[in-house]
């Protein structure tokens, strides 16, 4: 009776650990900055960048500059440019300091030609890991 039993707990797990495998999944891919869906868009997100981190190296409070970018990009309406936009300051606000980009320039042309060559993924300049 025990041989039947095994296979079926073995099932049992293997399930519970494929689902919760998924939920780490889908919960990583939440993590991850949005993915610029073109050249014009990764060139948009570098634009963000200059002024977010132009911004912060200018020491303007982060409450105030996130009120800056919503003037500067109207990205009301977009789910995907409110997250992006967040996740640039974020970047730029945490980049500061001696070990990191100068320049906003940079800081921007980093971003641009890291979204260009990954199709998008600008996860290796904004500091969000899979």
């Amino acid at each position: 009776m025990r041989a039947v039993a095994a296979p079926s707990s073995s099932i049992f797990a293997l399930t519970r650990t494929l689902a919760l495998a998924a939920g780490i999944a889908a919960a990583a891919g939440s993590v991850a900055a949005p993915r610029a869906e073109s050249a014009l868009e990764c060139g948009i997100a570098a634009d963000m960048a200059v002024i977010a981190h132009s911004l912060a190296k200018e020491e303007v409070q982060r409450t105030k500059a996130d009120t800056i970018m919503a003037r500067i990009y109207d990205v009301s309406q977009s789910d995907r440019g409110k997250e992006l936009m967040k996740e640039i300051l974020d970047a730029a606000y945490v980049k500061i300091g001696p070990s990191t980009q100068s320049t906003s320039q940079k800081f921007a042309e980093d971003l641009y030609a890291t979204c260009l060559k990954t199709g998008g993924d600008m996860d290796p300049v904004l500091g969000k890991k899979l």
